[in-house]
Parts: structure tokens; sequence; C-alpha cells
């Protein structure tokens, strides 16, 4: 059984809002939606668009079957106001919807059921990897989120999470905690990208 104290107050420091992050760290859906955001803009915007997107919902939170049955285009809207939630706003409006579909239809819009419930790590990572919008590296750094500041830790967790599990780390927005980590995390993105590219060259 996946160990999980939903009991405490969890508090991150991923979006660097206040107000963002405390509906991180008590919305299993706003966790998962920021996740979805995190991709081609900075950390702390992809995951205070969850926050910004309840308010222009006239919400303190965010329902996975209101989203489903949202009109598409009124839910684009919502991203494409300014400001916009993302670079790419139109898109990831109908990714969201995609994602809250897949959840009202396998988890009856629980976002928390995808892992209360889940026995290993290798199960929790295969129920992510099949999210829509979820590859390979964004289920494995979300696993690494859930275990190592969400308190969602089954067995074999941070193996199942490759690289983005291991202690001490500072490879991806898990290991956000703070202004310090945040910065940390950045450069090791850029020197990621920086050896990407010198290993590009070379071939």
């Amino acid at each position: 059984m996946t160990q999980s104290n939903r009991s405490k107050a969890i508090t991150l420091r991923i979006a660097q809002q206040p107000e963002a992050d405390e509906l991180l760290g008590r919305s299993p859906l706003a966790a998962m939606i920021g996740m979805l955001l995190d991709q081609q803009v900075p950390m702390e915007w992809a995951f205070s668009g969850p926050f910004t997107l309840a308010q222009r919902m006239g919400s303190d939170d965010l329902d996975a079957h209101e989203i489903a049955a949202y009109a598409p285009e009124a839910f684009t809207e919502l991203f494409t106001a300014k400001p916009a939630l993302h670079r790419y706003p139109g898109s990831m409006a109908k990714r969201v919807q995609q994602l809250c579909q897949f959840l009202v239809a396998e988890y009856d819009g629980d976002a928390s059921a995808v892992w209360s419930d889940a026995g290993t790590g290798a199960e929790l990572l295969k129920r992510l990897k099949a999210l829509p919008g979820f590859g390979a590296q964004k289920a494995q750094i979300f696993l690494a989120l859930l275990g190592k500041q969400l308190d969602v830790r089954p067995t074999g967790w941070r193996a199942a999470a490759g690289p983005y599990g291991e202690a001490g780390s500072h490879r991806s927005v898990a290991d956000i905690t703070g202004p310090d980590s945040l910065a940390k995390v950045r450069a090791h993105k850029q020197e990621a990208k920086a050896a990407a590219k010198a290993a590009a060259k070379k071939s």
C-alpha cells in the first residue's frame, strides 16, 4: 500500500508563490497539471499555472469533472487570456482537458487514485506513463516529486524514478524546496543542455 499522509499540510516551494504553492500541496490534480505544463517554460511559471487556472474558473481548487466537461473553446480562452498560462496556451489547454477526461474515465476524476493503491514504484510509474501528456521522463520526475515531497512512497519508488529519485540530487522539480534549490536545478538543466549540444556537434 502506498504510504501517503494527507492529514498533514504539505508545503511546496516550486511555483515560488505562496498561494500557488499552497494549492499544489493540497491538490493532487493541481500538482499533476503543474507537471503536465512543465515543458518549454520556466518551472515556476508551469507550476503557478494551476492556481491561475483555478482563479479563472472561479474556484480555490481544480475539479477534473468540471475541466473534462468544459467547452473546449471556452477552456482554451482561460489559457490564452493575458497573462497566458503557457507559452503554447492553445495546445496545453487541450492537453489539460485530455488529462482530466482520462482521469474521469479511469479514476472517477480523482488524481490521487493514480497512486493511492499502487503497490510498487514500478506499478505507479506504469500508471503515470499512461496519463495523456506524460512521457517516460515526465512520469519519472513526477514519481520522484510524489516520493520526495508528497509522502507517496510505494516500495521501490526511488528505483522506478531513476536518477530523479536519487537522494540529494538537483535534477528536476522534484528537488525544488526553495530559491536555492531552484537555482541548482536550473543550473543542472543548463549544464545538461550544453552537454547535449556539444555531443550533437561531435556527431
